[in-house]
Parts: C-alpha cells; sequence; structure tokens
C-alpha cells in the first residue's frame, strides 16, 4: 500500500490550511505532530475523500483517490476526532450498524463485530449503552468501527485527546497491535502520542511539513542545542525571554531551567541530550516572554 500527495493544497478563501504538500507514505505508523491550527484535520480530511483539494492529488497505488471513489474507501477506516455515535445504543449494535452502512455482510459483521470488541478490550461493556461509557472506552469503540472493513489505510484524528494517562498507554499499544500489514496515520498534538509508536514522524506548521524523519533523525536533526542550567532565581526572567525554556523546576533559592539554544545561555550552562519534547518547543514553542507564548 503507498499514499503519494503531490503538491497538496486546500485553501479556504484567502487562508491556506494545508499548503503544497508532497509526500510519500506506505505500511507502518506514521505520527503527524503540530499545535492546533497546524492543518492537521484538514489533511487528514482530504486522505479521507471528505473534503476536496484546491489543487495537487493524492494518489493511492498510482490511482487518483477521488477517481477511485469506492474502491479507495473501502481501503479506508477513519476516527476522526469528534466521531458521531448513538447514545441509546449499545457498543454491539452501534458496531452492527456501522457495518451496514459500509456495506459488510450481516454473517461478516457479526463475525467481525465480536472479534474487534474483543480486541479493543469491550467484552465486558459490548452491550452497554454507549452513553454510559468513560471516555476511554468510546474511543476505544470509535477505533474498532474503524476497524470493521480491516482497512488497508487507518486514520486517527486525535484519537487520544482527553483521555487519562493510563487510557492513554492502552490506546497507544492497540494502534501499535493494529499496524500491522497497514498504513497508521495519526494526528495529534501529544508527544508520546508518537513518541513511542510512530516509524516515522511529520512535523506540521501553518499547513506545511516542516521535518520528517524516524525519531532518531528528527532528534538529530534540531540545529540548536539543549541546556540546563541551575540559576538563582533572580535570573529567570531575563533567561526566559530571551531563550526558549521547555522545563522549570524550583529549587530553595535556585531554579533548574531547560532551555534550547544554539549558545551557551548561561555560565552554569551543562549540555543534556535533546528529548522529542525539545524538538517540539523548538518548531512551535515561544519564548516566555512572546505574546500568546506556547510551551
Amino acid at each position: 500500500m503507498k499514499l503519494v500527495l503531490d503538491n497538496l493544497t486546500k485553501e479556504f478563501g484567502d487562508f491556506t490550511a494545508v499548503d503544497h504538500i508532497n509526500l510519500s507514505m506506505t505500511n507502518g505508523v506514521y505520527g503527524l505532530l503540530g499545535v492546533n491550527g497546524a492543518g492537521k484535520t484538514t489533511l487528514m480530511r482530504m486522505l479521507c475523500t471528505l473534503l476536496k483539494p484546491t489543487s495537487g492529488n493524492i494518489y493511492c497505488n498510482g490511482k487518483d483517490i477521488f477517481k477511485m471513489d469506492s474502491q479507495y474507501r473501502n481501503l479506508l477506516g477513519y476516527l476522526p476526532q469528534d466521531f458521531g455515535f448513538y447514545p441509546e445504543f449499545t457498543v454491539k449494535d452501534y458496531l452492527f450498524y456501522i457495518s451496514t452502512i459500509k456495506g459488510i455482510r450481516p454473517v461478516v459483521a457479526k463475525k467481525r463485530t465480536n472479534e474487534l470488541i474483543k480486541k479493543v478490550g469491550l467484552t465486558k461493556v459490548a452491550n452497554k449503552k454507549l452513553k454510559k461509557l468513560s471516555g476511554g472506552m468510546k474511543r476505544r469503540a470509535g477505533i474498532a468501527q474503524a476497524m470493521l472493513n480491516n482497512p488497508k489505510i487507518l486514520i486517527l484524528d486525535e484519537p487520544t485527546a482527553g483521555l487519562d494517562p493510563n487510557e492513554r498507554i492502552r490506546f497507544r499499544n492497540l494502534i501499535s497491535e493494529l499496524s500491522e500489514e497497514r498504513m497508521v496515520l495519526l494526528s495529534t498534538h501529544i508527544v508520546s502520542d508518537v513518541e513511542y509508536i510512530a516509524n516515522e514522524i511529520l512535523l506540521m506548521k501553518e499547513g506545511t511539513i516542516v521535518n520528517e524523519g524516524t525519531l532518531e533523525e528528527i532528534i538529530n536533526s534540531m540545529p540548536e542545542k539543549v541546556w540546563n542550567c541551575l540559576v538563582p532565581q533572580s535570573m529567570v526572567s531575563t533567561l526566559t525571554e530571551k531563550y526558549k525554556v521547555s522545563n522549570m523546576k524550583a529549587y530553595h533559592h535556585e531554579v533548574e531551567l531547560r532551555i534550547i539554544s544554539a549558545e551557551k545561555p548561561c555560565e552554569t550552562a551543562v549540555y543534556a541530550p535533546p528529548t522529542l519534547e525539545d524538538v517540539f518547543l523548538y518548531y512551535f514553542g515561544e519564548k516566555v516572554g512572546d505574546e500568546n507564548g506556547e510551551i
């Protein structure tokens, strides 16, 4: 399975949400990482044929996905950030209903539903109404509906949004299991969601892919260095206004800062190996002193 994005662009009036993206993806997990408003959802909606590009093309194994029509959609599983569900339906009824919409034969739908309920860990609540499930369980039902047609391309938009740490870990493990023999594109602004499971990470900012590669490649490509500095409290405001600070820890009369900078920020600074979180701050963060800064 191969998806190719060729000069893909989507404009809404004067606003360019996706700006001339060129990308090639095959089987494995791709982590699409960026802040809210970066264009991730617009990109995913085009990949799901829910939006047509203003210009450019998307090819699946060499064929234009919009010309493939249902042939392409049969290969596709999609979990939107806010997926629709019927609160009065039980988990099992909901999956049967979605199976009908997807044109899956009843015998196959029953077998597939039972398999997926077990796989996503919803066996004990299979006959409970969706409105009574926790947020994490609803998301698991969501990924089950996306997997009903055994898709070759699985697209997940912010799948762990609003989940507690345990559910987030459970969800990441589930995505890893489901990634065998298929392409998974996972959109998120949560670094840990892609840090541990993505074969390749795509950093998206203001509608463009600003960097892509493996975790190691992305970290090693960061042009600035990371420093740990133990400084008096009186120096903190000066340093945070001048540099990007990814972490701050206060002691009795001193503060330890983790600073991203090409130059050594202060005399006490010691080099520290960068992490993906540091890379995220480098591309998407602002200095604390900047207006609307995001740390």
